[in-house]
């Protein structure tokens, strides 16, 4: 069981960088001009800032330190979102088949992190 939760914990690492990524490639296949080489950079600095600022006290699969404090639905929702963003960059990108394998690999993980989950919700 703990070989499966650093496996997920990596899965999800992984699938972070991705959006990041992803949210990155959308801003620089979209925009022209300043505006694709400055929300190039912007875009995945400030989603970065949202998921690492906000979070639940004593989150197992983080450090447990959060800066603002957040109940466990509204961590839940803001992970989905951003995921959902970046499957939306990746597909609005013209990679639909990144898109569908990346959506697959989020409901994977979410799927192994259902124990996380349910923690979150009662927080």
């Amino acid at each position: 069981m703990e070989k499966l939760n650093q496996t997920n914990l990596l899965l999800r690492f992984t699938l972070e960088i991705a959006a990041l990524i992803s949210l990155g490639v959308y801003a620089w296949i979209s925009f022209n001009g300043y505006f694709k080489y400055v929300l190039t950079l912007v875009l995945p600095i400030a989603v970065m800032i949202v998921w690492s600022v906000f979070a639940v006290p004593h989150d197992p699969s983080r450090s447990g330190q959060t800066v603002i404090a957040v109940n466990g639905v509204t961590r839940l929702v803001i992970e989905l979102l951003i995921f959902a963003m970046a499957v939306a960059a990746l597909y609005f990108s013209y990679l639909k088949p990144v898109s569908i394998v990346f959506l697959c690999l989020i409901i994977l993980h979410y799927i192994i992190s259902a124990e996380r989950i349910k923690w979150l919700l009662n927080q």
